[in-house]
């Protein structure tokens, strides 16, 4: 997805059209780790409705289940980054398998606790380890395309296959929690969700030719030079939380606002409706080969983003809902895009993993302050007004990035260098 070098005029003139994703499926072994970490991936996109569809049941109020999503998301979000940091280090099979069994035991504490209509600090407790355990499944994945296409232009195509997989879980991950929460029982969206971590994440481990080798150097690598002290990493970080804001904020409000006229099935479809339009743009994303620079991709895309966010709180009809919610959808998969992308030539590379996970982590903190928010607004304002969260952290992260475009732009540093199709690639640092 990155843009076509301009430095170098004879190369973009030379260079054939950028792989697609079927010349991208076909990598050799690729199918081996994508689909049990698509298993995996699930987490993410069904944790917090789960939690918040569980709770809400047993406690009457959506303050209450937000703050327990938020604490779980809380969690996840500190410890992304470390998990990142010991997978470049020890692996991602030493790291994976105790964090899934972890995952998973905790997963069934905490729905065992609210079943009993446990107090609120206990849910809080249980919260801590379920979240802080969510296997970082979309970092390793990332990392392990870097290690099986090194330089090849297939790269950025993999960039963008990545946050179409991503939305993809977003799409069946909340509309498969609302049902088996709605329709099977309100426990039953968590419960499936620890067996698909536990499955999906082993067999994800399991497959340790695919994933990247750890050496001596590495470690050395990633001891001295942190993935959040490049400055490129910080603005993006402030990017995500705005990111996180608008799953936050829609995970809550959709379930309030179809609660309130009566439907609750209808809010899977309502969210899912939000991650179709995330993943359709993620498509159409990922098969043009841009020529605008990525930072300033990021910034159009972003202000899109925050404009079609500030209209949610408007939106008093299931259909005009749903229209929004599509829009919002499509401006965010191509602001995921760029940001990964970003990644791959603002960092170098025995820190990616720590980098990719400090993105995840930071969509995970945004959700859950949104939860949060959106959950207190929903029951102390009128229906609805947990949207306003969306138009606050799209518009907030929109200033930091208008203020501080300028580190995303890619600057030569020692031995890094242009090179193959419309990106650059950084010479690991010794």
């Amino acid at each position: 997805m990155e843009s076509t070098v301009t430095t170098e005029p004879s190369e973009k003139s030379a260079t054939p059209p950028r792989p697609g994703y079927g010349q991208l499926l076909r990598t050799r072994g690729a199918w081996t780790f994508l689909l049990p970490g698509f298993a995996a991936r699930q987490p993410f996109a069904m944790l917090t409705i789960s939690i918040v569809l569980l709770v809400q049941h047993t406690t009457g109020s959506y303050g209450a289940a937000g703050a327990a999503a938020a604490v779980t998301g809380v969690s996840m979000a500190l410890f992304a980054p470390y998990s990142g940091r010991l997978a470049d280090r020890h692996g991602q099979r030493a790291v994976l398998v105790p964090g899934v069994l972890v995952h998973t035991v905790s997963g069934l504490v905490f729905t065992a606790l609210a079943l009993a209509h446990a107090p609120l600090w206990a849910l809080f407790v249980a919260a801590v380890p379920t979240g802080a355990s969510v296997p970082q499944i979309g970092p390793m994945v990332r990392a392990r395309w870097g290690v099986r296409l090194q330089d090849s232009p297939l790269m950025s195509t993999a960039a963008a296959f990545e946050s179409v997989t991503d939305e993809l879980t977003f799409v069946f991950g909340p509309l498969l929690a609302t049902a088996l929460c709605t329709t099977v029982a309100p426990a039953a969206g968590l419960v499936t969700e620890a067996a698909l971590t536990l499955v999906g994440g082993l067999l994800f481990a399991a497959r340790k030719s695919t994933q990247p080798q750890v050496t001596a150097a590495g470690h050395a690598r990633v001891r001295h030079a942190s993935a959040l002290g490049v400055p490129g990493v910080r603005v993006l970080v402030a990017v995500f939380l705005g990111i996180g804001s608008v799953f936050g904020g829609m995970q809550v409000s959709l379930a309030a606002f179809t609660e309130s006229i009566g439907e609750p099935g209808l809010n899977g479809v309502l969210y899912g409706t939000f991650a179709a339009g995330n993943m359709l743009s993620g498509v159409v994303c990922g098969a043009i080969a841009w020529k605008a620079a990525p930072h300033r991709r990021l910034v159009v895309g972003y202000a899109a983003l925050a404009l079609t966010a500030s209209a949610l709180w408007t939106s008093h009809s299931v259909l005009v809902l749903a229209g929004l919610g599509l829009l919002v959808g499509m401006c965010i998969a191509p602001a995921l895009i760029t940001g990964y992308t970003l990644v791959e030539s603002l960092v170098p590379a025995g820190a990616r993993t720590e980098a990719f996970t400090w993105l995840t982590g930071a969509v995970a903190l945004g959700q859950a302050a949104a939860v949060t928010v959106a959950g207190q607004l929903e029951d102390r304002l009128w229906g609805g007004a947990g949207f306003l969260v969306p138009m606050a952290g799209t518009v907030l992260a929109l200033v930091t990035l208008l203020a501080l475009r300028s580190r995303l732009v890619t600057r030569p540093r020692n031995r890094t260098v242009a090179r193959g199709v419309g990106h650059r690639v950084p010479v690991t640092v010794d």
